[in-house]
């Protein structure tokens, strides 16, 4: 299919049992979005879903070691997921959950299907089970040394040191992570879904890109080791592969369906099907909003054949999207197979593979905390060394080194240029030109026509990144978007319109005038990449933001025609700085926090609270600290939190009500200097009438100390 009506677009569900790193963020979920970014620009329709993978052993596990119900587990994972990729700037249709009424209704009826077409086959099989905790062991339950590269922390189902995939009973001399005792083989009756049958199929479907019989998809523009890896896999013989576990937590196998109890469908059978469930429940909430949409528009997507389905995931998700869920699909029959799986590979950083376990990463919250304002460095940065074909590093130096020297010397720098000049010299508007003025000394630019030179070699270099994109090479597209920067910075360069403006106005105006244009390219094509900055050079320019529909389709008609992208005499905005350098400081201090982390102690950062929602000042004027000193403390009666303290702010004393009982006796805290917010409105607590608040501190411990002013402040002096 050469140009699919629709587009339907998945990043692999994250799981949600931990917190999000830079890996993560750059192997399935930055290049999605900056592939359906450019999709909705160029006019295309296409639909954007992920969701939190919150069923299997490893949620449980964590639940277990933290003495917690599994859902307190996803429920924290998935608010946090939701908000970083809120915060970074993905543009999902719809992120969803696989733990909602949705999915598992999604997810048990499609299992329902292919058991009522014999697409399984239900067998006796050798099972570990934990003799101390009377259960059947997850393959995540199970931990042992692999058999391939000898690593001896392997889990049930991969290890995570050569990366091979593998089964419990492979390992050697396993042993159960729920008693450290090691488990036994034990019966039990699972439905398997026999792959054996489907490796011709696969063959042709995967390294032929033929669908029963017709082509389907051009295998060569999928990555080497995408291909690579399924044929290896092919290539060994398929075996069955289990779709049920005997586990207390998933989506229940249907109860009408003869063995059914105590069994979840495998998490690798569910996973992906909460992209299905996630376009249904799309769809239902379109269709709530009363503009056109209906409750079965997720159809056109999943199944319509001109629908072109793509997996972005990372490369330990290869076999289940390219093989075992393909196999699935094709089973139940009603739904359109992936057109291509762009996995990446795996990030690493600072010279070692970025591990959870011992807390060696860059996560995700922790960085758009601490770093307010970067969130388009962090993407560029992720892009610029995305591991598209072999594994990448982010080091912080590096990072620090692509943001001075390409966003800020080279990016902010042209643009900058372009709107301070153009305010200098035409009172911010476009400059009229003639087209048929040559450059002096330099025929190559714009002579003899304006619209035939520098127009159409914008319009080359922006459709040389288009195509970088279409194909996968996101880091070629940006080096692309990057150099057409560059380009604007050595045009001013050459022509030195600074020097010019007295003695050649027309050519100065003709320079101006096609860098303002470029400026206005940059803006569109740069979205995809970094949408915050373009929206920060639309308000430079005097234009609406990108809306993500066919804006860059706009332009390159435009271009293709020799038409202006901003006419002459639109009056622009502004300069505004688009990025700060970052010291060396900060880069250190990162570095200090990584290697503490490394060595045990956990990052400073992420031991402390989360900072709330940026105020205006003026709110905060309006609260009146004041100093004073507690002159009298005693117990609320009937409360274990609650002691009654009067304060005295030199000019009066007054009643505060503090809940510091647990961490303060009463006769310990007379005489203590204080910090109080004087103008609080009264507060009836347990009968007494607290007027003001005493500001506490509070450790990682839960411990509460006063926030105290030097002892020679007399009360009532103000705080601020």
């Amino acid at each position: 299919m050469t140009n699919p009506e629709r587009y339907i677009v998945t990043s692999a569900l994250p799981y949600a049992n931990g917190p999000l790193h830079v890996g993560h963020l750059s192997g399935a979920y930055l290049p999605a979005d900056v592939y359906v970014r450019f999709l909705r620009i160029m006019g295309k329709d296409v639909l954007f879903v992920c969701g939190s993978d919150e069923h299997g052993a490893a949620i449980t596990l964590k639940a277990r070691k933290e003495g917690v119900h599994p859902r307190e587990i996803i429920d924290k994972y998935h608010g946090e997921f939701k908000q970083s990729f809120e915060k970074i700037g993905l543009s999902f249709d719809i992120y969803h959950r696989t733990s909602s009424d949705l999915h598992h209704e999604t997810s048990a009826g499609f299992f329902k299907k292919l058991y009522e077409k014999g697409e399984f086959v239900e067998k006796e099989s050798s099972q570990y089970f934990d003799q101390e905790a009377q259960q059947f062991l997850a393959d995540r339950y199970i931990k042992g040394e692999c058999p391939k590269c000898g690593y001896s922390e392997a889990y049930g189902d991969q290890c995570e040191s050569c990366g091979s995939s593998l089964n419990p009973i492979d390992l050697i001399n396993p042993i159960s992570t729920l008693s450290g005792q090691q488990p036994v083989l034990k019966s039990t009756r699972h439905w398997y879904l026999p792959l054996d049958r489907y490796e011709d199929w696969l063959r042709d479907y995967i390294l032929e890109g033929k669908l029963d019989g017709e082509e389907h998809h051009d295998p060569n523009k999928w990555k080497n080791h995408v291909i690579g890896q399924c044929k290896s896999w092919i290539d060994g013989g398929l075996e069955p592969r289990a779709m049920t576990r005997d586990l207390d937590w998933g989506v229940d196998v249907p109860q009408d369906i003869p063995g059914s109890e105590g069994k979840k469908l495998y998490v690798w059978l569910d996973a992906p099907i909460g992209y299905i469930s996630a376009t249904r429940q799309w769809a239902l909430e379109n269709a709530a909003k009363g503009e056109g949409g209906r409750e079965d528009d997720w159809k056109k997507y999943w199944m319509d054949k001109s629908s072109c389905l793509i997996h972005f995931i990372g490369k330990d998700n290869i076999v289940f999207h390219c093989l075992i869920f393909p196999a699935i699909l094709k089973a139940h029959g009603d739904y359109v197979l992936p057109k291509n799986v762009p996995a990446n590979q795996f990030m690493n950083l600072e010279g070692k593979k970025i591990s959870t376990s011992r807390n060696w990463a860059v996560w995700m919250e922790d960085f758009l905390d601490r770093w307010q304002g970067m969130e388009d460095s962090l993407r560029y940065y992720c892009i610029k060394n995305m591991p598209e074909q072999k594994d990448s590093e982010f080091t912080w130096k590096g990072f620090q080194e692509a943001h001075n020297n390409e966003l800020v010397n080279n990016l902010a720098n042209f643009i900058n240029r372009v709107i301070v000049l153009t305010n200098k010299y035409y009172n911010g508007s476009v400059p009229e030109f003639d087209e048929n003025l040559p450059l002096e000394g330099n025929d190559d630019y714009g002579m003899p026509s304006y619209h035939e030179t520098e127009l159409m070699d914008l319009f080359d270099r922006l459709d040389q990144l288009c195509e970088s994109i279409r194909s996968f090479e996101l880091r070629n597209g940006l080096k692309q978007l990057m150099e057409l920067s560059s380009y604007g910075n050595q045009f001013l360069q050459n022509h030195e319109p600074w020097k010019l403006q007295k003695s050649d106005p027309d050519s100065v105006a003709v320079v101006m005038n096609v860098s303002l244009q470029i400026v206005a390219a940059i803006s569109v094509a740069i979205y995809p990449f970094l949408p915050f900055t373009s929206e920060k050079i639309r308000t430079m320019l005097a234009l609406e933001p990108i809306k993500g529909t066919d804006e860059l389709l706009v332009l390159l008609d435009s271009l293709s025609e020799g038409e202006v992208l901003l006419p002459t005499h639109h009056k622009i905005g502004e300069p505004t700085h688009l990025f700060t350098r970052i010291k060396d400081e900060l880069i250190e201090e990162e570095l200090k926090l990584l290697h503490e982390s490394q060595d045990g102690e956990k990052s400073k950062a992420m031991d402390r609270p989360r900072i709330k929602e940026n105020v205006e000042f003026e709110n905060f004027s309006t609260l009146d600290l004041r100093t004073a000193t507690i002159v009298h403390a005693e117990k609320v009666p009937k409360t274990k939190k609650l002691l009654k303290l009067e304060v005295d702010l030199g000019f009066e004393r007054r009643t505060i009500v503090s809940g510091i009982a647990e961490h303060h006796l009463p006769e310990e805290v007379i005489g203590k200097k204080v910090t109080i917010v004087a103008n609080l409105a009264p507060k009836n607590l347990r009968g007494i009438l607290s007027n003001g608040m005493i500001l506490m501190a509070e450790d990682n411990n839960g411990r509460l100390e006063f926030v105290s002013p030097p002892q020679d402040f007399e009360d009532g002096f103000t705080v601020r």
